[in-house]
């Protein structure tokens, strides 16, 4: 008996020094980081590249956020998506009853520019370049009233008339008092402070180009010498898929081939108020357009906070 209850007491001497010594931190390993076993995803990673620190905690990678995609007009119920014919007779027919249906929109479509005489005009139109008609108008009261004709402004300094402008709120105002300073003194050097009438004079004075020609004439004379082409009217002329240029150097003869002369002048005024009042840059009304069955960019951009493409 004094025999087995020795044997039974080394055995469980045995079990307990077991179990403490498994439980006791290795003296070889002590105070060294555990190597760490690679998970299966991380062990089927390529030699040579280190998983990432969200296959090791174990996470799933996010996936990536989808791309916003602009709403075309087939995705619209009732909207099929408008088509520009091929035929140029076909292109025309189409451009011409676009411009009536905007003229209906837009009755009241004219140059917002405030003057009283082509002098005022062709200053005032130098002056909008990169700025809103409104501000321009802000700014030429006081500067008519200090220099009311060609003659008193090319005998100012640069200086002061820069100082005008500035005054009134208008950017960029020290190169562009040099610019109608240089332009009136073209005028009264060359036609004796009178504005010519013609195209070919006109682009020949200092700071004016076709655009700013093309305005005097329409607006003052009613002369159709070309299409005015500012920043709404290359904007819409390529919504509504008059052409596929994007200068106004091009632009301007392709709407002068599409649309007849005697609509030249007004077709740039209701462009102008329909880009301004409808066809935004960013988010147009589309919903709101009176001609959004004939516009094959129509609803593409509306529904979304980016620039609507012209159609390709």
């Amino acid at each position: 008996m004094a025999l087995r209850a020795s044997k039974s007491s080394s055995t469980n001497k045995t079990r307990e020094s077991a179990r403490s010594s498994s439980k006791a931190p290795n003296k070889a390993t002590k105070g060294r980081a555990q190597a760490w076993v690679p998970s299966a995803s991380a062990a089927s990673t390529p030699p040579g590249r280190d998983p990432s620190r969200r296959a090791r905690a174990g996470e799933q990678a996010k996936p990536a956020p989808k791309r916003k995609v602009a709403p075309s007009a087939a995705s619209v119920p009732g909207r099929p998506i408008a088509k520009v014919p091929k035929g140029l007779a076909a292109q025309k027919e189409r451009a011409v009853e676009i411009f009536q249906k905007l003229q209906q929109l837009h009755p009241d479509a004219h140059c917002e520019l405030d003057h009283k005489d082509a002098y005022q005009l062709i200053v005032a139109t130098v002056l909008s370049a990169q700025t809103t008609d409104k501000l321009v108008n802000k700014v030429t009261p006081a500067l008519f009233a200090k220099y009311p004709s060609a003659k008193t402004l090319a005998a100012a300094e640069v200086a002061e008339v820069s100082e005008t402008l500035r005054s009134g709120g208008l950017g960029m105002y020290n190169q562009k008092g040099k610019n109608i300073v240089g332009l009136a003194k073209g005028i009264v050097e060359r036609h004796g402070g009178e504005v010519p009438r013609s195209i070919d004079e006109l682009v020949k004075l200092p700071g004016v180009g076709r655009k700013t020609a093309n305005v005097v004439l329409g607006v003052m004379w009613n002369i159709p010498d070309g299409v005015v082409v500012d920043t709404h009217v290359q904007r819409l002329s390529q919504r509504l898929g008059f052409t596929k240029e994007t200068t106004p150097e091009k632009i301007e003869p392709a709407l002068c081939k599409l649309f007849p002369r005697e609509t030249w002048d007004p077709l740039s005024h209701v462009l102008i108020f329909h880009g301004r009042r409808v066809c935004f840059a960013i988010k147009p009304a589309c919903s709101a357009c009176g001609v959004n069955e004939l516009c094959p960019s129509a609803f593409r951009a509306e529904n979304v906070g980016r620039k609507n493409r012209p159609p390709r």
